[in-house]
């Protein structure tokens, strides 16, 4: 089959080439691939992976939609039905697996990270990590859910969950997962404000009627105090890191809270505990979702209640030059990537 690898670091490093159809143990499934997305980990794994167990050669890719090919008995699923594939190969039998906390799993394998991953035209999973679509759905967008959406879904639902009358900032709002997290906080009922910068994300947020903040030109605590009447956000999404960490903190709300799902700016940011104790602020860390909040996020999404927007899409062969693509500022949406 053909599969975009990862066979040493750099951009050299990605080549689309033969690689072996996967076997198919008793109790997991075979997928035929119909299209994925792109991520900011695809690149982090080009460029270093330190810090995640894997080997190289490596198919890339973590997320993405396809049909059944195989299928074991009593699975309720049948070769042909289309389905989402859960980012995760978990065990099942640990104890937040039992809890219902998957991405907790004691023996959790991310796809496209410590395993062969979805940038193939056949994946194999344990079935339990497949969800079934509804024939009608638009199967690009259903591609692009597993690691975004769903990110943000226990991000904006988790914890400490936004809701209606909530106020929630945004960083960043141009990317994958804040995106999401913007359409769900509004699904919600929260009031949203973002950061972004550029005219045309600017002119974007704006025109759907989203309290916008240039980051670049305008002070964003101050910003967010003036649009809510010195009170601050309820909610912070943070995915960015350094950078924003202390815009982050000091634009919450007494007894608010930070939610971080990653550091693209780096890991390090001052700590600023005063205020964390003074305010009585809360910081979470968030990585994905469990299986029940990824069948939520996929009766929501397959009821009408968002659709992922598409920035561009590149056919498999690609791959390069959709990585080049995540790394322009002007990307807004999604990059998918068409496979079979």
């Amino acid at each position: 089959m053909k599969a975009i690898v990862l066979t040493k670091r750099g951009v050299d490093g990605v080549v689309l080439q033969d690689m072996p159809e996967p076997t198919v143990p008793s109790g997991w499934a075979k997928v035929r691939m119909r299209a994925a997305s792109i991520n900011r980990v695809d690149l982090y794994m080009r460029d270093s992976g330190a810090g995640i167990t894997h080997d190289l050669p490596l198919i890339m890719g973590v997320d993405g939609a396809g049909e059944v090919v195989e299928v074991p008995d009593g699975s309720g699923l049948s070769p042909g039905d289309k389905v989402v594939l859960y980012p995760y190969e978990f065990c099942g039998t640990c104890r937040p697996c039992l809890a219902g906390d998957q991405p907790l799993c004691h023996s959790a394998r991310i796809l496209g990270e410590h395993r062969h991953g979805t940038f193939a035209e056949y994946v194999a999973l344990p079935a339990r990590a497949l969800v079934k679509l509804p024939d009608d759905v638009d199967m690009d967008q259903a591609a692009v859910l597993g690691v975004a959406y769903l990110t943000a879904w226990r991000m904006v639902f988790g914890k400490a969950p936004a809701g209606p009358g909530s106020v929630v900032l945004i960083q960043g709002a141009g990317g994958g997962v804040s995106y999401a997290a913007m359409q769900l906080a509004g699904m919600a009922g929260a009031r949203v404000i973002v950061t972004t910068t550029g005219e045309d994300k600017i002119a974007h947020f704006r025109d759907l009627g989203i309290a916008t903040i240039d980051y670049r030109t305008e002070d964003v605590p101050k910003a967010v105090q003036a649009l809510t009447r010195g009170e601050g956000a309820d909610l912070v999404i943070d995915n960015v890191g350094e950078r924003t960490w202390s815009s982050s903190l000091k634009s919450l709300a007494r007894g608010g809270h930070l939610v971080t799902c990653g550091a693209t700016t780096g890991g390090h940011p001052s700590a600023d505990i005063q205020r964390l104790f003074v305010r009585q602020l809360s910081v979470h860390g968030s990585t994905m979702g469990s299986m029940e909040e990824f069948r939520r996020l996929m009766l929501a999404f397959a009821g009408g209640g968002l659709a992922p927007p598409i920035d561009s899409v590149f056919p498999l062969a690609e791959v390069p030059a959709a990585f080049a693509r995540l790394e322009e500022p002007a990307r807004l949406g999604k990059i998918l990537i068409h496979i079979s």
